[in-house]
């Protein structure tokens, strides 16, 4: 029953309104581009973009869009399904391991630390890879770490390695790269005591390529060793170089996560509590040894991700998201501590707790301030483009702040629950508020945003729907083109050269878009006629 209710609570958190608000260029629009020029081509075994081969990403996730989206169409909700779907896989898994290695309060206190926690609630509303890559790579973990604590250490290495290679198809190999790293970590920080065999390790191994070549091996047999060795050299250059200009400092993924998966973030500090160890178990039915060795592991997992994703020199937000599993589990176990009465929850901790809660209230409650008063802020703007975009009509009014507002009250009352020792009530109104803060941007907020940050140009391209025509953007890269314009393949190869369409003997329409800040040599230009400006961006036409 309790399997039934998990499901359901992750279903009614994570499908609603997952098309309210359009794809968000790039990697949202990316991945649902790949799916859908898979759809037109039917090549079903190579990842395209612009119906070239695109070699930065394995077809897994792809493949569950194309499958979402012969269910419901080609759009944004059949594009952010299967992450829904990974969600409610997700919670499931939580408290099924919970329960397993706990007890069925540490599996309920870790699927509701994990969903009422920012970004790892956040992602699963959204149609990027990484929701499901991390739950594929932490299952392999999870497995990896079973074969010392079951009677059945053949199968729990087959699950492993079953696991390893699908995380390797949705994401490439960087999750070798973790598994290696977490396996190494582990080995040295047991001081080389560890239940995992050279046998278990091969076996890991014989399933993961034995997963991974059902698509290496045939695109290798198919089409040769091209395609392949890009991607190889695509995913090296991604750990070596700043790829698509997002750099950062070595501690940008550690404010990240502080931030992002708060409240969890929060109780991580409570284990750097001096007195004595408590455990959750009563010494009467506890396999005490195996929650602590899986703690062990979920500690390897958090530093190995977070250390490597900052050391790497490319800086995107989700590059840390798979730290959210050992995270939560890690605050779970601390929560449930917390919750009953066997440690203390200090008077530092809730500092923590109100200046970060206060902080994202400030955050959502100065979003409408921004939109009631930006006549008033637009001349302490620098950035043409910026402040170009705040020239779109979006409604807000004063009385929005009052969800920012809202949440800080709420963290709040539930730190002075705390503070009085009612401790599941001041849990329960944490975790419960930051989800319903959380649904309120997703579904309030986060539109509004859109509509100043891409909305008039998606709506530029969701006018040539139908039509025969080339649409191209101009000094910006973008995939939001091809999606929304519904783009099919063009015969002509010159399409792909962007001075035939300035300048060559095109043999249909074209139309161009670029941001208002690269806007003045096209305007120059003889052969391209303006045709309009909305928001930051300027539309032309091919003369």
């Amino acid at each position: 029953m309790k399997y039934l209710l998990i499901a359901l609570f992750a279903a009614l958190l994570f499908i609603p309104f997952l098309g309210a608000v359009h794809l968000f260029d790039w990697d949202e629009i990316n991945f649902a581009e790949a799916a859908r020029e898979m759809i037109v081509t039917h090549n079903f075994s190579q990842v395209q973009i612009d119906f070239r081969p695109f070699w930065e990403k394995p077809p897994l996730f792809i493949w569950m869009q194309v499958g979402s989206m012969m269910i419901f169409g080609v759009n944004d909700f059949a594009a952010r399904f299967p992450n829904a779907i990974v969600g409610i896989a997700t919670l499931l898994s939580l408290y099924t391991i919970g329960k397993k290695h706990g007890d069925a309060k540490l599996g309920l206190w870790w699927v509701l630390v994990y969903a009422g926690s920012w970004l790892p609630h956040f992602y699963f509303k959204s149609g990027i890879i990484d929701p499901t890559f991390n739950l594929f790579i932490f299952l392999a973990i999870y497995f990896a770490y079973r074969i010392a604590h079951s009677d059945k250490p053949f199968r729990m290495a087959s699950l492993s390695g079953f696991m390893l290679g699908l995380a390797v198809l949705t994401k490439g190999p960087v999750a070798i790269l973790v598994a290696i790293l977490c396996l190494v970590v582990y080995w040295l920080v047991n001081k080389g005591r560890i239940a995992i065999k050279l046998w278990h390790i091969g076996m890991i191994a014989l399933l993961a390529c034995f997963t991974t070549l059902l698509w290496f091996g045939y695109e290798i047999l198919a089409h040769g060793w091209w395609f392949v060795n890009e991607f190889v050299k695509y995913q090296i250059r991604l750990l070596t170089t700043e790829d698509a200009g997002h750099g950062g400092p070595f501690f940008y993924h550690w404010i990240v996560l502080l931030v992002g998966c708060f409240p969890a973030s929060v109780f991580l500090f409570t284990y750097l509590q001096r007195g004595k160890k408590t455990s959750i178990y009563n010494s009467a039915t506890a396999p005490a040894p195996e929650l602590k060795d899986f703690r062990k592991w979920m500690w390897v997992l958090f530093w190995v991700v977070l250390i490597l994703f900052s050391i790497v020199k490319t800086k995107i937000v989700h590059y840390s998201s798979l730290c959210y599993f050992p995270l939560s589990f890690l605050a779970a176990v601390q929560v449930y501590k917390v919750a009953e009465g066997k440690i203390r929850f200090r008077g530092w901790n809730l500092a923590i707790l109100v200046f970060i809660g206060v902080v994202l209230g400030i955050a959502i409650g100065a979003l409408p301030l921004v939109g009631v008063y930006k006549d008033q802020l637009i001349p302490y703007i620098g950035d043409k483009f910026a402040v170009a975009n705040l020239q779109a009509d979006v409604p807000w009014s004063l009385a929005e702040c009052g969800y920012g507002i809202g949440y800080m009250i709420m963290v709040i009352i539930s730190s002075i629950l705390l503070a009085r020792k009612k401790m599941q009530e001041g849990l329960i109104t944490l975790f419960v508020s930051t989800i319903l803060a959380i649904q309120v941007t997703v579904v309030h907020f986060v539109p509004k945003v859109e509509a100043y940050s891409q909305r008039a140009a998606i709506e530029f391209f969701e006018s040539f729907q139908g039509k025969d025509v080339y649409v191209k953007a101009l000094s910006y890269h973008s995939y939001a083109q091809h999606y929304y314009s519904r783009e099919m393949p063009h015969s002509n190869p010159n399409y792909y050269n962007t001075e035939w369409l300035l300048n060559g003997a095109i043999d249909k329409p074209a139309y161009f878009i670029c941001r208002i800040t690269d806007a003045e040599p096209y305007l120059q230009h003889p052969n391209l006629e303006k045709i309009g400006e909305k928001n930051g961006f300027v539309f032309f036409k091919r003369k």
